[in-house]
């Protein structure tokens, strides 16, 4: 296959697979991949997550209504009630008031704000970015992570990585509506880079769990 006919789902993992692995070095992300994380540990994962997919997902009501953007949001994608179920699972009924943010997560979180609500490819380009990695090496973690914290599939403290249907059936649809979109060179080339983008702002939150993880080590 040639560029030329290439398609934009293919062309856009095969432009940003090096930004995917920014995360690669992490200490933080080895040790959440390799099962070597304690409870408390992995819950500080959990706590940075929850913040960027509730803006996300209201950037997907924003959305809704869009006949480009809107369909990306397939039905039981969303994560937020999963993370709360799992948030409550490791800090208990009064976790907001237990978690924050982190400078990394904010700044991704600002990062949203930004182009997620008025730029539907934007919008698309960080939804797929966290979706399709939950999709896929997501659903590696989460058996590294139940297998370590000894739960049930489905399981308070892993709904995260629980979806109502098979992760195949939602990347081939996804990766339908990518090729789909009636986007110009332009317009996918700023994808592109949004998506690489997402990447190092996902990796930087990663580096600041690396640095949380040094701090409880000492």
């Amino acid at each position: 296959m040639t560029s030329t006919d290439e398609s934009f789902s293919a062309r856009l993992r095969a432009a940003t697979w090096g930004d995917h692995g920014d995360t690669g070095g992490s200490a933080y992300m080895s040790a959440l991949v390799e099962g070597r994380l304690a409870r408390d540990e992995y819950a500080l994962f959990v706590a940075q997550l929850h913040p960027v997919y509730e803006l996300l997902e209201e950037a997907a009501d924003r959305m809704a209504s869009d006949p480009v953007a809107g369909p990306f949001d397939l039905p039981g994608l969303r994560r937020r009630d999963a993370l709360e179920a799992d948030l409550v699972y490791f800090y208990g009924p009064r976790w907001r008031a237990r978690i924050e943010p982190g400078e990394a997560t904010e700044r991704y979180r600002d990062r949203l704000r930004d182009v997620c609500f008025d730029w539907p490819a934007g919008f698309v380009a960080h939804h797929y970015t966290r979706y399709l990695g939950d999709l896929s090496g997501g659903q590696y973690i989460g058996l590294q992570v139940r297998k370590t914290l000894d739960l049930e599939p489905g399981a308070d403290g892993v709904r995260f990585y629980r979806f109502p249907g098979k992760p195949k059936a939602y990347k081939d649809r996804y990766r339908a509506l990518l090729d789909a979109a009636p986007w110009d060179d332009d317009e996918r080339e700023r994808v592109i880079d949004e998506v690489r983008a997402a990447y190092r702002l996902n990796a930087a939150v990663t580096a600041d769990l690396d640095r949380g993880l040094r701090s409880s080590a000492a």
